[in-house]
């Protein structure tokens, strides 16, 4: 279709000036209004003054500029059906539309006050947007200046002509633009109210293979206006993600966020089942494998810096017999050496993912049930204090920044990651260098995650053991009394206590508030444990 005539009424001047004299070279006549015709103007173009097509002059402080009857219905007309009649009418075709909005937003997240919003509510330009896109098979609409180069390519091959594909596709894009235009002073004029709403908007469904099983049927979106999705994760080898595969991405993703110098999460079923961070990133991930080298087998790693060879040839994909290879389904890392990557292409199957997990970030969560939508705001904060409650303190104290204390940082971190109820065994094995050792997660009871915890602890420590056997149970005795257990919540009852005192754990931590938190200290003073309240729970469901 050629474009012999377009309606320019812009907010954000970027690139108008380059699409207009594009549109010129093609003879195509520039309508525009105040703002929008002074800087097409002052760029040497000719342009005609919205004023000369309605035969009104813009009112009320430009509240009324493009609202007419011959504008709205210069773009409305079927050109089959109602061509007789706009002729009769004098009414002269607009063939595109280029129109952004007021900046409502913006002046939203700033904090603007109410006079500030409704003066940002556009009016005509959704008016002129969606006339547009109603017309699409004889009107070009276009919302967004990044589409405007895709535009002028288009305009420069078909002789200032756009196909009717390029039309349905920013027909699309505009009612999409309109619907979150409104969502959006819809949900702030609830806000003004008192009434709480939240509307949100996802596009480009693509379909999964399946869902969490096969016989369930899935898709993957982006959510819109978010700058960071995993909709964007970089596919750089491997067979086509799966549903369950990308819930797990995203508890390794995030499990690695807060991580460093290298930082390195073995995820399974959601839950980290190795963590590490370590000043080297081989080692890290050899000791997050440690964690729980069985349950390791087809996890999603993540990690948080770039990936490099030497890293990845600890999983032996190399070798020549299949079984002394590791095999897990994922990997992801914020970048991939060359190197690195042309080592996992050698397992055709393994998705190797480049997603950098810092822009996973948000200050909520959300989550959709049954027709309902929970909302809250994100775990981020890690305690409020540090209170021995017992007669034996941490040997190491408690001062901000020491050893002990970082090494409770990061407990906190994976309990927080990790589904509960939940208990964490954590150690350091240099300044630097700290490891999930055991962890007990999703249970009905404490008491049931402590001991799968201190048994998976037990059992790394048994395993990494190269002594003399008569000295394997005091070695352990030894490691597990170096370590810290840390709960995501309080203990019901002694029973944590006596089981952690029983495996050699010299110190834990837990957020209190338990009824029966006197009888808890009274059990761990007996038992000469170390007990730290630190004041926030980290409930994960």
């Amino acid at each position: 279709m050629k474009i012999r005539r377009a309606l320019l009424s812009v907010t954000d001047k970027d690139g108008i000036v380059e699409l207009a004299q594009t549109l010129h070279r093609f003879g195509c006549e520039l309508i525009s209004t105040g703002g929008t015709g002074k800087v097409l103007g002052e760029a040497g173009l000719p342009v005609t003054d919205i004023s000369h097509v309605t035969g009104t002059p813009e009112a009320f402080g430009g509240r009324m500029k493009t609202i007419s009857f011959a504008i709205e219905s210069a773009i409305l007309f079927d050109r089959e059906k109602d061509a007789q009649e706009a002729q009769r009418l004098g009414i002269s075709p607009i063939d595109v539309v280029v129109c952004n909005l007021y900046p409502f937003t913006q002046a939203r997240d700033a904090g603007a006050p109410m006079e500030t919003l409704i003066e940002n509510i556009d009016i005509g330009g959704p008016t002129m947007i969606r006339a547009a896109a109603k017309n699409y098979k004889h009107v070009a609409v276009v919302t967004d200046p990044a589409d405007y180069p895709a535009i002028i390519e288009e305009l420069g091959t078909h002789d200032g002509a756009l196909s009717l594909g390029t039309r349905v596709r920013l027909m699309g894009k505009a009612f999409n633009t309109t619907a979150d235009y409104d969502a959006a002073i819809a949900q702030a004029m609830d806000e003004q109210n008192g009434n709480t709403s939240l509307r949100l908007g996802f596009s480009d469904g693509k379909k999964l293979r399946y869902g969490e099983n096969w016989h369930q049927e899935a898709s993957l979106f982006r959510q819109r206006g978010v700058t960071g999705s995993l909709f964007d994760m970089d596919v750089l080898s491997g067979k086509e993600l799966s549903f369950n595969n990308i819930v797990d991405i995203a508890g390794a993703v995030e499990a690695v966020q807060d991580l460093c110098p290298h930082g390195c999460a073995v995820i399974k079923h959601t839950n980290p089942c190795g963590l590490s961070e370590c000043p080297d990133q081989r080692r890290g991930f050899e000791l997050a494998w440690a964690g729980d080298p069985v349950s390791a087998f087809g996890s999603v790693i993540a990690f948080n810096s770039v990936l490099q060879k030497e890293t990845v040839e600890f999983l032996n994909l190399a070798a020549a017999e299949r079984s002394a290879r590791k095999f897990v389904e994922v990997v992801i890392a914020p970048e991939v050496a060359p190197d690195a990557l042309a080592y996992l292409r050698q397992h055709e199957a393994l998705r190797v993912i480049r997603f950098d997990p810092g822009k996973l970030r948000s200050d909520r969560e959300i989550r959709v049930l049954g027709g309902a939508c929970l909302v809250q705001k994100a775990d981020d904060r890690l305690f409020d204090k540090l209170e021995c409650v017992t007669e034996a303190a941490p040997s190491d104290g408690l001062a901000p920044g020491s050893p002990l204390v970082s090494l409770l940082e990061f407990g906190l971190k994976a309990v927080r990651q990790i589904k509960s109820n939940t208990i964490v065994i954590v150690r350091r094995l240099d300044e630097h260098t700290v490891q999930l050792l055991g962890m007990g997660a999703g249970q009905p009871n404490r008491v049931v995650s402590a001991k799968l915890a201190l048994d998976r602890a037990v059992a790394n420590l048994r395993d990494e053991y190269q002594g003399a056997p008569a000295g394997v149970e005091q070695y352990v005795r030894d490691q597990l009394g170096a370590a810290i257990l840390v709960s995501d919540a309080f203990f019901p009852f002694p029973d944590t206590v006596e089981l952690a005192s029983n495996a050699g754990v010299n110190t834990v931590f837990q957020p209190g508030g338990s009824v029966r938190d006197e009888a808890v200290i009274r059990r761990a003073n007996e038992l000469g444990i170390a007990m730290v309240m630190t004041g926030v729970r980290h409930f994960k469901h």
